[in-house]
C-alpha cells in the first residue's frame, strides 16, 4: 500500500480507532493512553501495513499481561500497579518504529520485500521489525516467564538464586518465550506483507531475524533492569517493590 494514499489513511484512522476504543473499555489504557495509542497507530498504519505490527503487539501483550493476573500479582506487588498502561507505556514500545516508519516512507516509499537489491531500505525496515520483536519479546518473557515453576537466576549472576519478578531475575522458559514473541513478530510481518501484495521472500529468514531481535531484546533489557533499576523487596509481603 502506499504511504499516505487514501485508501492506506481510511485504514490508518479505521485500525487507530479500534485500537483506542479496545483499549480504553477493557481498561489497558488510560485516557491519555488511549489518545497516544490513536496517534502512533495512525502515523505507523498510515506508512504502511507492516505499521499493524503494533495492533499484533496490543493485542497478544495483553493476553499475556491478562493472563492468571492474580497468581502474578501474589508473585510481584507491581504488576496491580501496571495493569493499565500510560502514555508513557504506550510511546515506549511504539515511538522508535513511528519514527523510522515515518522515514522510511519520506524516503523510501511503500513497503518492499526484504531484499539485497535495497539493502539501505532494508536495513531500515529490519530496525523496525526488530523493535516490534523486541517489544513482544519482552512483554511475553516478563508477563509469562514469571509464571514458570523454575526458581529464576540473575542474568549477572547465573548461580544465583532470586525470588519471581526480580528485575534481572530470568528463567529458560521466560528465555523461551521472548523467542517465541519475537518470532510471532516475524510471522506477522510475513503475513502484512502478502496482504500488501508483496511477495514475502525469504519469510523463513524474516521470522528467524525476528525471534532472534526478540530474544537479544529481552536479554538486554534483563541486563539493564540488574544494573541500573532499583528494586525493594519487602519482608513483610514477601514481594518486590520498584523506587
Amino acid at each position: 500500500m502506499k504511504p499516505f494514499a487514501p485508501e492506506t489513511l481510511a485504514v490508518a484512522v479505521s485500525a487507530a480507532t479500534l485500537l483506542a476504543y479496545r483499549a480504553l473499555r477493557r481498561k489497558n489504557l488510560t485516557n491519555n493512553g488511549a489518545a497516544a495509542g490513536f496517534i502512533v497507530g495512525f502515523l505507523l498504519v498510515a506508512t504502511g501495513l507492516r505499521g499493524l505490527n503494533l495492533f499484533v503487539f496490543y493485542q497478544l501483550g495483553s493476553m499475556a499481561t491478562k493472563y492468571q493476573s492474580q497468581r502474578k500479582a501474589i508473585l510481584d506487588e507491581t504488576v496491580s500497579q501496571t495493569s493499565t498502561r500510560g502514555i508513557k507505556q504506550v510511546l515506549a514500545v511504539s515511538v522508535i518504529a513511528v519514527i523510522l516508519s515515518l522515514y522510511h516512507a519520506t524516503v523510501h516509499g511503500a513497503e518492499q520485500a526484504f531484499t539485497s537489491d535495497h539493502p539501505a531500505q532494508t536495513k531500515l525496515a529490519c530496525a523496525i521489525l526488530a523493535h516490534h520483536a523486541t517489544s513482544l519479546a519482552d512483554t511475553w518473557a516478563s508477563e509469562l516467564g514469571m509464571l514458570s515453576r523454575e526458581q529464576p537466576r540473575s542474568i549477572l549472576w547465573p548461580f544465583r538464586k532470586v525470588p519471581a519478578g526480580t528485575n534481572g531475575g530470568v528463567t529458560l522458559t521466560g528465555t523461551l518465550w521472548s523467542l517465541l514473541g519475537g518470532a510471532c513478530i516475524g510471522i506477522s510481518t510475513v503475513i502484512l506483507d502478502a496482504l500488501s501484495g508483496i511477495q514475502p521472500l525469504r519469510a523463513i529468514r524474516v521470522v528467524v531475524f525476528a525471534g532472534c531481535c526478540g530474544l537479544l531484546g529481552s536479554v538486554i533489557d534483563s541486563i539493564l533492569g540488574a544494573t541500573l533499576q532499583i528494586t525493594y523487596w519487602n519482608e513483610t509481603t514477601k514481594q518486590e517493590r520498584i523506587s
